[in-house]
């Protein structure tokens, strides 16, 4: 397997500059196809987000008065013009920013399963592109973000219940 750099990626985003973008209490889907694969969104190469032109699960911020799962699903419209049927909690990430002077955040990532019919009329509001992958494929050869590629192995080796 060779690894593919995402189109759109400088590394001179990721230098300091003065724009860091500001952590927030997030969530994230964990979108799978009736095959197996995961869906990815290539994020756009923007200084002001966190890991500009990486791959990484579709989601965001919550907004107050929002449950997580709310939250997903307006996400999930929002970027894919998707309405998720149904959203399973799978894992949660905390972070703690209070050496940057920020408060501690989470990352709560949620199990959804996207019928074929469903992929074939996405609309991409949000990013460069939009993939399925093996998990495998996805973790050996894309520039992943850290905490998705982390979500992405755990639940591929969650064992069976």
């Amino acid at each position: 397997m060779a690894f593919v750099e995402s189109a759109g990626f400088y590394p001179e985003l990721f230098v300091p500059s003065g724009a860091a973008p500001r952590p927030q209490d997030a969530v994230a889907g964990l979108l799978i196809r009736e095959d197996g694969r995961y869906l990815m969104q290539l994020r756009d190469s923007k200084p002001e987000i966190f890991y500009p032109a990486h791959w990484g699960c579709f989601g965001g911020a919550v907004e107050p008065g929002e449950s997580p799962a709310e939250a997903l699903r307006r996400e999930l419209r929002e970027e894919i013009r998707f309405d998720a049927p149904a959203v399973r909690r799978f894992t949660q990430f905390d972070f703690d920013f209070g050496a940057l002077g920020y408060p501690k955040v989470f990352r709560i990532y949620f199990e959804v399963n996207v019928p074929d019919s469903a992929f074939g009329s996405f609309v991409l509001g949000e990013g460069t592109d939009v993939q399925a992958f093996r998990g495998e494929d996805l973790l050996a050869t894309r520039r992943v973000t850290p905490y998705d590629a982390f979500a992405v192995w755990m639940h591929m080796n969650r064992r069976p219940v």
